[in-house]
């Protein structure tokens, strides 16, 4: 039994800094005096194998060059991000956080709830399926809540988009805000029998003066076009009582656009010859291009322009606490790795 809601928090921020008794392991980094070992390691990086789709066991091959080429790709990000995890929940614990019991059991219920997991012996299995146990379980949870304060209140919390910014978004994003004109129509399908490719003369006389009777029921006759499409249609929409759309009009076609033109709500079309039969149309409504105010697209500039601010700034509150760290290398080529994520993470910043 695998948790699916779980799996991504225990595995992301598992085994960093945690108690080791009687088991010797080799050290790769030791931060701030908390260590992170080649265990550690490898269970990042088997769960980044496994996201990518990769089933792959670090130790059944170690001169598979495809492996080698997938652990040299992921090994700096990893490097990277399990450290900037121990300092982040570390800054944390200065500051106090922790996971109370209460809190424990309402995350435990949730993760029981969302697996389907009724009894304490599936959540036992559960647990032993990933190699964990509630000891395990809770040290991570505390550590990604951890986390996510420590971000939230030291960063996020303080960043806010200025009026400037907004505006400024606003008038070069225009079309982000502006929605293309939209139409509504129904529709009444008339058949012409037989293959499509193949034109039978009679047959499509046939259908055409029937469709022409249709529309003249609703156009002179005053019939219920809705009605009349639940009624006797031959397309698919009859269950929608002939109902198409909305559809923007930029995407429909020429020859479509052509016929709409010049229409307003309730208008019906001539016959539109289509490649299975006769087509009539009517105009059910249409909506003009609107563009949001500004005030309308605040909330909306607001997440995008401040979500790429609380990026920016989240990584810059990571570089100051990486210098503040005492990090002490037992490993150059994971020290290597770690160079070589800063570094694209560096460039991938905006300048």
């Amino acid at each position: 039994m695998k948790f699916k809601t779980l799996l991504p928090v225990v595995v992301l921020l598992a085994a960093v800094a945690a108690p080791r008794a009687e088991i010797l392991e080799q050290i790769l980094v030791k931060v701030n005096g908390d260590i992170f070992t080649k265990t550690d390691l490898e269970t990042r990086q088997i769960a980044a194998l496994r996201q990518k789709g990769q089933a792959i066991d670090l130790k059944s091959d170690p001169n598979n060059v495809q492996l080698r080429k997938a652990l040299d790709d992921i090994t700096p990000q990893i490097m990277v991000e399990a450290i900037d995890e121990m300092i982040v929940v570390q800054r944390g614990k200065e500051l106090g956080y922790t996971l109370g019991d209460a809190q424990f059991k309402s995350v435990v219920d949730n993760i029981r709830k969302e697996n389907k997991i009724e009894t304490d012996e599936q959540f036992q299995a559960a647990l032993k399926s990933e190699n964990m146990s509630m000891a395990d379980l809770r040290r991570n949870l505390e550590r990604s809540m951890i986390y996510q304060r420590v971000q939230q209140n030291e960063v996020l919390a303080k960043i806010a988009v200025t009026d400037d910014e907004a505006r400024k978004y606003y008038e070069t994003h225009l079309k982000e805000f502006t929605t293309s004109p939209t139409v509504t129509l129904r529709e009444i399908l008339v058949l012409v029998p037989g293959d499509p490719k193949i034109l039978n003369v009679a047959a499509d006389a046939a259908a055409k003066e029937r469709a022409e009777m249709i529309r003249t029921r609703v156009t002179t006759g005053g019939e219920n076009f809705e009605k009349l499409a639940a009624e006797i249609s031959e397309s698919p929409s009859k269950a929608n009582a002939g109902l198409i759309g909305p559809l923007s009009v930029n995407d429909i076609s020429p020859e479509l656009r052509k016929v709409i033109e010049g229409m307003k709500a309730g208008d019906v079309a001539d016959l539109v010859r289509t490649t299975r039969g006769y087509q009539i149309l009517e105009l059910e409504s249409i909506t003009a291009t609107q563009t949001l105010a500004l005030d309308q697209a605040r909330e909306q500039i607001g997440d995008r322009v401040g979500a790429e601010k609380r990026r920016v700034e989240f990584q810059k509150y990571l570089t100051k606490l990486r210098g503040q760290a005492i990090i002490e290398w037992k490993n150059d080529d994971v020290k290597k790795a770690f160079e070589a994520g800063t570094k694209l993470q560096v460039a991938a910043s905006p300048q």
